[in-house]
């Protein structure tokens, strides 16, 4: 779809356009990627502020079965949707919220010995048979069991088979450098709790691979693979071509073009200053809309957008509703208010904007606001 596809309505300012055959061909891609393992899907933080609904039903539609979510809430919302998947909360159980997990079939995460101590407790309660995905910490000391902690699960055996789980899981820190060491080296971390557990409980489904980690070779694949960022177009490496396809495209209309010159300033801050007799555009999006400030900042970067054929670099600060754009250099008839805009899309990728913001792709698509006039396409089976 290009700009001048896009109509926005009157009443809004910009369109946020989510392909959701996009997702579903990088979803495709993944499991060609890795034909020896499950693939699931994470659509936390609302599928990455895509629409979990929209998202979640795609993904279903072409044989995705597992979904990972972040909390019990995120976990409810999506059983609502999808009454039959497996979904598996990553953050794990809290005491005195645990029913949420049964009656909603909800698969948690252990990533501490209190958890597993409150999941143990609460299996005990309810007197049911359910299970759990063991979270192993090989190096990115954030959750999960670090090495103290197994030792002290694997000493009290009874206990760890009392648990009902199903599947060891850890996660990657460096995958996306995928000649970085820590690779090889969680992997092999990984190898050993696992062959220690299993001694316990006997073999368990493994997961390792998160998006990059999915590129990363048959070892690292094991029985199931958690793509989240790649698959809504996010780059899986940071040195080498994306595979993934496209998934979003912000479009924004021209609010007002007007004629500066020396020595005029543009934005606020007076940040920028006009260098020779300018036009300037002004669009109708901003850092509410979920647009990085930083893409304008001395910190960040200086990014572009596009306008029928023809890259048209930002000026001035981003602001909470407005972006103004510099159009001296394309027809004025291409640059009028009205005008779709595009601010990301073909011509503008999510990894582009995150780089030129000092950020993440992650982050520039879970910040994307609910102020957008949403369209999706696609997403039939």
């Amino acid at each position: 779809m290009t700009t001048g596809d896009i109509s926005i309505p009157g009443d809004a300012g910009a369109t946020l356009v989510v392909d959701l055959d996009a997702i579903t061909e990088n979803y495709k891609l993944i499991r060609e990627t890795c034909p020896n393992a499950a693939v699931g899907a994470s659509v936390k933080a609302n599928a990455y502020g895509l629409g979990l609904g929209p998202v979640a039903k795609a993904l279903s539609r072409v044989g995705c079965q597992s979904f990972f979510v972040a909390t019990p809430r995120e976990g409810t919302s999506l059983r609502k949707i999808l009454p039959t998947a497996q979904i598996i909360v990553l953050n794990g159980p809290a005491r005195g919220a645990t029913d949420i997990f049964f009656e909603f079939d909800l698969c948690p995460t252990l990533n501490s010995l209190e958890q597993i101590e409150t999941w143990h407790d609460a299996i005990k309660e309810r007197h049911e048979n359910t299970t759990a995905w063991l979270h192993i910490d090989t190096g990115m000391n954030r959750l999960g069991l670090n090495h103290n902690d197994l030792e002290r699960l694997l000493a009290d055996p009874e206990r760890l088979s009392e648990l009902g789980v199903s599947t060891l899981m850890s996660h990657l820190a460096c995958a996306d450098t995928p000649d970085h060491p820590m690779n090889a080296a969680q992997l092999e971390t990984f190898r050993v709790a696992r062959s220690r557990i299993e001694a316990v409980t006997g073999r368990l489904e493994a997961s390792l691979a998160n998006s990059p980690g999915a590129f990363l070779g048959d070892a690292f694949h094991l029985d199931q693979v958690r793509p989240g960022a790649a698959l809504y177009g996010i780059a899986p490496s940071l040195d080498r071509p994306n595979p993934m396809r496209q998934v979003v495209e912000i479009h924004a209309k021209i609010l007002q073009v007007r004629s500066v010159d020396t020595p005029m300033t543009v934005g606020y801050g007076a940040a920028h200053h006009v260098e020779k007799p300018a036009r300037i555009a002004t669009i109708a999006a901003g850092y509410a809309d979920g647009y990085p400030r930083a893409a304008t900042s001395k910190t960040g970067g200086t990014m572009h957008a596009h306008i029928a054929g023809h890259d048209v670099p930002l000026c001035g600060r981003v602001s909470m509703d407005l972006i103004t754009i510099d159009v001296s250099d394309i027809p004025e008839e291409l640059a009028r208010p009205g005008q779709a805009v595009e601010l990301l899309g073909s011509h503008v990728s999510v990894d582009e904007l995150a780089v030129a913001s000092g950020t993440i792709g992650y982050e520039v698509l879970a910040r994307l606001g609910s102020r957008f006039e949403r369209l999706y396409k696609g997403g039939q089976s």
